[in-house]
């Protein structure tokens, strides 16, 4: 939840008395409530809209709470939810909890505790990440969705599927879990299952023995006893064939593999992350994917929005693109900002490449603008095309011309001497309410360079 935000809560309860009285309190208490009288509703109402907090009536006429419950925690969604109910009793306590519920209150609810209970679930929200995370981007609610399941998946050896567009980031989220656990400092192996025939990706896996096929001449270790004790990703497992499902399954199941030309299994401690930008659930009923894996690969997924479904990311995604290119050239091909014409034509393109095709069209935009800052015609032709049919901050709506002045920071790190340096930069630590990553991403530099210049100026 963005500290800048109304935190939103959904009540599900068939009780029109409660749904009235308590929305009335919380809104009181400042936050934007909205209520629904069945489980069906509140389903339909968080697969489209984003809510800080559910408070879920365990029994309703219908569909009950528990299998409220069961759905969001198997389709991904981490939102947290507090459990209500007249009928308290210890199995439906455990069940709720079992199930991935925050807590557990008993009608009629306390109004000081049920107060006290929804502050305390809300402060703990923000994900307390370290470095891990860092280069994952998340102004907006939905990516903070994202950096909440990481948080709460990654001290866990469980493992984690992955679902999203190609292009949306799913490597680096695979990468910040391994980070974030406490096989950090264990290896991190990844591969692109789509990448590569059966054949070699068995023995890229796997490994093989001296002499198992042409060209193996001596005996290799493969992915999974490179990774043991750390972390193997699988990248696009949803195109691995029916023969390679088999003996992932194995690996899953007994924590084992065996080499191409050997019949010798060999332990692995091994934590795997998956991912995959197909329908898993369509494959698993035509038969083109096994169920049995689709279950072990599904213990807890995280969805990864796409990047038109997250346009308020796209100026500091712009900052940290620009942060990265000015570390990697000197001086004078340093680029200060993005103008605001070029960012409402970076607003309203479509991304079908999602971040990928963003940082693309921005490294792009750098090489050809020679320095000084971006302007619309230094961005790729169908990035100009795409967002042609909308108008520019000129004459655009306000979410646009909202993003160009968050880019505003950018542009004003500009001038080279100290006493300017060091204005801009306690003006992007201002307007970034003291987070220094999102104040990095807006001056362009990285934060390795903001946290010697904060030292360096005495801030």
């Amino acid at each position: 939840m963005a500290t800048s935000e109304t935190p939103r809560i959904l009540i599900i309860d068939d009780d029109r008395a409660f749904r009235v009285g308590t929305g009335a309190l919380l809104s009181d208490e400042g936050y934007a409530v909205q209520a629904v009288a069945s489980g069906d509703e509140g389903v339909d109402l968080l697969r489209h809209e984003q809510f800080d907090m559910v408070l879920l009536d365990l029994r309703m006429e219908g569909r009950t709470g528990l299998s409220v419950l069961e759905e969001l925690r198997g389709s991904g969604n981490d939102v947290p939810v507090v459990m209500l109910t007249g009928f308290a009793t210890v199995d439906s306590a455990v069940a709720a909890l079992k199930l991935g519920a925050d807590d557990y209150l008993t009608k009629p609810c306390d109004n000081a505790q049920l107060r006290s209970k929804i502050k305390s679930i809300l402060a703990r929200r923000e994900p307390v990440l370290g470095d891990g995370a860092a280069r994952i981007v998340s102004t907006g609610t939905r990516m903070k969705e994202v950096l909440r399941a990481i948080s709460r998946v990654a001290s866990t050896e469980s493992t984690v599927l992955l679902r999203g567009a190609t292009g949306t980031g799913k490597e680096v989220i695979a990468r910040a879990i391994h980070e974030e656990s406490p096989r950090r400092h264990r290896p991190y192996q990844a591969v692109n299952c789509s990448a590569l025939a059966e054949g070699i990706l068995e023995s890229e896996l796997f490994g093989h023995a001296r002499g198992a096929f042409t060209g193996a001449v001596n005996e290799r270790k493969g992915l999974f006893e490179e990774a043991h004790g750390g972390t193997v990703f699988l990248d696009e497992i949803g195109d691995v064939s029916p023969g390679m499902q088999a003996k992932l399954l194995r690996v899953l199941q007994e924590r084992e593999v065996v080499r191409v030309g050997t019949a010798r299994s060999v332990a692995v401690d091994v934590r795997v992350i998956a991912a995959t930008h197909r329908d898993l659930e369509a494959m698993v009923e035509d038969g083109s994917f096994r169920k049995d894996l689709y279950f072990r690969l599904k213990v807890f997924q995280i969805r990864v929005p796409e990047l038109k479904d997250r346009p308020e990311d796209i100026p500091a995604l712009v900052g940290a693109a620009l942060a990265r290119w000015n570390e990697r050239v000197e001086a004078p091909r340093r680029v200060q900002g993005v103008s605001d014409d070029a960012m409402a034509l970076l607003a309203a393109y479509d991304w079908p490449g999602n971040v990928r095709e963003l940082m693309a069209a921005i490294e792009y935009a750098c090489i050809v603008c020679e320095g000084g800052r971006v302007m619309p015609h230094n961005l790729p032709e169908e990035v100009r095309e795409g967002a042609s049919t909308f108008p520019t901050t000129n004459g655009g709506d306000g979410r646009r011309h909202e993003y160009a002045r968050q880019a505003e920071p950018v542009r004003r790190y500009q001038a080279p001497d100290a006493d300017s340096e060091r204005e801009a930069i306690l003006q992007a630590l201002e307007q970034a309410d003291g987070n220094r990553t999102k104040a990095a991403a807006a001056l362009g530099m990285g934060r390795t360079t903001l946290w010697q210049k904060l030292k360096e100026y005495g801030l």
